[in-house]
């Protein structure tokens, strides 16, 4: 297991209460919440490992795939009129969930998985 800042960070009681606050302020600089869009919605699906994350969201959960291209609709609608959507429309907190993250990470210990297998090099039998 190797340590990372981000289990670092959540770790210690002193910086996660440091970086709270201005993680906060930044998503609402960021301003995604107030067109409708989820942190999911950000991730770019040029990927194929998110290519096919989003097709098993689709396979598995059709409607959290409608409800995707919802927002992101309303969100284009939003940004080509300059507007943001009223607050009570807002995303919340508690609504930005990560549903697309889990299906990410499976498709990429998959291909983890599938890499290391391509990568097995067989010893010869005497």
């Amino acid at each position: 297991m190797s340590l990372s800042l981000k289990s670092f960070v959540q770790n210690s009681k002193f910086f996660s209460s440091l970086l709270k606050p201005v993680s906060k302020a930044y998503v609402g600089a960021a301003g995604y919440r107030q067109i409708g869009l989820r942190y999911d919605d950000l991730i770019a699906e040029e990927s194929e490992l998110v290519q096919e994350a989003l097709r098993r969201m689709e396979i598995a959960e059709p409607r959290a795939a409608y409800d995707r291209a919802f927002r992101i609709r309303v969100a284009q609608q939003c940004s080509l009129s300059h507007q943001l959507l009223p607050k009570d429309k807002w995303v919340t907190e508690a609504q930005d969930i990560r549903y697309l993250q889990p299906y990410i990470d499976e498709v990429a210990a998959e291909s983890a998985e599938r890499a290391a297998f391509d990568n097995i090099k067989p010893v010869p039998r005497h």
